[in-house]
């Protein structure tokens, strides 16, 4: 069993899972408030933990399925547990190795793109699943220009990749997106790393054909 399937195995079970939830919800709330989802979507959450963002999803009305997908067999298992509507689906699976028939129209990632074993790869196929026109958010804390998170590498002993905005743009640009950023910010957290620079949200289009 590889390391970060280990350590995320470990924080199902010890309540970690809620304190994400918790710790990113209202940056992540904020973000999703900027997109349409005006029309019929399907929905991807690469490493949805719990599933809370899934769950969040599939109670938009135009929302016609939401998946999650997490390498840690325990986070499935909680997500699985908390299913609210039968929009929803969860599967055991690394981006990677993910298979599944027809394109989504959003995919979405919080805290957990860094943890793959390459970036260029995941963001290949994350690319192949989405529709021409659909948009992938990728959102990152663990980033070089918000210097308060860099520590959290040696806190968890784990495979984390640490890169810069610009770094992040060039690699979705090398996989074929259409780049733009946004950053989210709790002016009110006590915690630095979220009022100074908040949460780096890199959003790609897959160009139209």
């Amino acid at each position: 069993m590889d390391e970060v399937r280990k350590t995320f195995d470990v924080w199902a079970q010890n309540g970690k899972a809620e304190e994400m939830e918790t710790g990113h919800g209202k940056n992540v709330s904020k973000f999703l408030k900027t997109i349409s989802f005006d029309t019929p979507f399907r929905f991807l959450d690469v490493g949805c933990g719990n599933g809370w963002v899934v769950r969040k999803i599939a109670e938009k009305d135009n929302c016609k399925k939401a998946i999650g997908i997490d390498k840690s067999k325990k986070m499935i298992m909680q997500s699985k547990k908390k299913i609210i509507s039968n929009k929803e689906d969860f599967f055991h699976t690394d981006i990677e190795s993910f298979e599944h028939r027809g394109k989504f129209d959003f995919i979405f990632s919080m805290e957990s793109l860094y943890y793959a074993d390459s970036i260029e790869i995941a963001l290949m196929k994350i690319y192949k699943l989405l529709k021409p026109g659909g948009q992938f958010f990728c959102g990152t804390d663990f980033y070089t220009d918000n210097k308060s998170t860099a520590r959290w590498s040696k806190i968890m002993k784990i495979q984390m990749h640490h890169h810069s905005k610009k770094e992040w743009k060039n690699y979705f640009q090398k996989a074929g997106f259409n780049v733009k950023t946004k950053q989210i910010k709790d002016l009110n957290s006590s915690k630095k790393w979220q009022r100074e620079f908040g949460t780096l949200f890199i959003i790609g289009t897959k160009p139209e054909k």
